[in-house]
């Protein structure tokens, strides 16, 4: 395991802090772990931002570029919940081992927040007796991975869900509230939150990438809009994103809003794109994001938003 890094949030512990020596560099507002200064030895990196509440970051790989894949786990005296595994089982392993390390509690519920792989591939390593919860969507498309003819014989076991959660559902483990919420369709068509409403904390999972170029493979781009204007107007102090770093709760909160701002660029761009009559293979090559071509995945993630948006456009998602 590489070194595991415990970051106390005191201020919402409550704990005092002693004052600094000096003020701390300014945050560079990227994704790109080269740019921020770390190394893989810095991960795992776990922050604890409230009472039993911890972010895991772990750095994945995307052609030539690599960001962080976020978790969020819950530590009760009845048992922990994980929202979101990693993408391979030993990396999923990795995140087990870690909270082993932090609690003796066992992790009882997984939130499917994401279905996409880098998410849920790693899944058949939580324990066996855990409860996994999704959206109905999520689990259909977890079904149909599964019963895939062409998948590998040696690939590990797709873990399919079987609480479901349409809306809303509360849930109460060691006596703290958990609200498993749907917000609607946005990176996914079965995008789930995790909120605290105590700690007013809120995992957004791949609704939610800081500093990553807007990824709409499966999206819903005018939707996915919606529901971070949603989770904007939500009582929360502290945003969690599915990848891309975990900040301090103003800059999270922050960024949030440039998120949100990023989308609607890429929406902007691609619509008008349309009107003016460009053909999408055309639109590809002639779009222009602004600030958002420094972006984490632009070169990869541009071509695909801006089909994905000409699809709506066209009326062609369901």
């Amino acid at each position: 395991m590489g070194r595991l890094t415990v970051l106390v949030a005191c201020a919402l512990a409550g704990a005092s802090c002693a004052p600094a020596v000096e003020p701390a560099p300014p945050i560079v507002r990227t994704a790109n772990p080269d740019a921020r200064g770390f190394t893989d030895a810095d991960f795992p990196r776990v922050q604890q931002l409230a009472d039993g509440v911890y972010s895991y970051e772990q750095l994945r790989s995307a052609g030539d570029e690599r960001f962080a894949t976020v978790s969020l786990f819950v530590v009760t005296p009845d048992g922990v919940l994980v929202a979101d595994g990693q993408g391979s089982v030993d990396e999923t392993r990795r995140l087990v081992e870690t909270i082993a390390g932090i609690t003796d509690a066992p992790i009882t519920d997984v939130v499917v927040c994401s279905d996409h792989g880098d998410h849920t591939a790693g899944n058949s390593a939580f324990p066996a007796g855990a409860r996994f919860h999704a959206h109905p969507t999520s689990k259909a498309v977890l079904e149909a991975s599964a019963a895939r003819p062409n998948r590998p014989a040696d690939a590990p076991p797709v873990v399919v869900p079987a609480e479901i959660v349409e809306d809303r559902r509360a849930i109460t483990l060691g006596g703290v509230e958990i609200e498993l919420l749907f917000l609607g369709r946005a990176h996914t068509g079965g995008d789930l939150s995790v909120y605290l409403p105590r700690q007013k904390i809120l995992f957004m999972s791949e609704a939610y990438l800081n500093r990553v170029f807007p990824a709409m493979r499966s999206a819903y781009p005018s939707e996915w809009v919606d529901a971070i204007r949603k989770a904007q107007a939500m009582d929360v102090d502290i945003y969690v994103p599915g990848h891309g770093f975990v900040e301090s709760p103003d800059v999270l909160e922050e960024e949030l809003g440039t998120y949100r701002l990023a989308l609607e660029r890429v929406i902007a761009e691609a619509t008008r794109l349309h009107a003016a009559g460009v053909p999408v293979d055309a639109a590809v090559e002639q779009a222009d994001f602004g600030d958002l071509e420094t972006w984490s995945l632009r070169a990869s993630q541009g071509p695909t938003a801006i089909r994905r948006v000409y699809l709506e456009l066209d009326g062609g998602l369901r």
